[in-house]
């Protein structure tokens, strides 16, 4: 095979790759809440309709779990997954996929993570 052939195939497996992953669940960490994020001129963003930041070298992943530039996004209301750094700046953010938003039990408070459960295999979260 010739290695524009082996290049095709790679960038196939690539493709199918993200499109199996953006309709699964990815491993989110327990400390993750779910929220609303619109960014306005990065870092700045609104958050759960307040404002808030991006943590220098923040992370903003795609429903397909690709890195995201915060303004190809800019202005649009998206469904996240998120992490806060020790300063309470947004660390790592997670568009969601429909499957992921199937899983409508999901803390948006460290309250709600605090007297909840957490079933990492499972990615799915009791109230108890």
């Amino acid at each position: 095979m010739t290695r524009c052939a082996h290049s095709l195939l790679a960038a196939v497996a690539i493709c199918c790759s993200a499109a199996a992953l953006a309709q699964s669940h990815r491993p989110f960490p327990p400390q993750a809440l779910r929220g609303e994020l619109v960014v306005q001129q990065t870092p700045d963003v609104l958050l759960n309709g307040k404002p808030a930041r991006l943590a220098p070298g923040s992370r903003l992943r795609s429903d397909g779990h690709m890195l995201l530039p915060p303004a190809s996004v800019a202005g649009q209301k998206l469904t996240v997954h998120y992490t806060l750094d020790p300063a309470g700046l947004l660390m790592d953010v997670w568009v969601l996929n429909p499957a992921e938003l199937a899983n409508k039990t999901w803390p948006r408070t460290p309250q709600e993570t605090a007297s909840w459960s957490f079933e990492p295999g499972t990615q799915t979260w009791t109230k108890r």
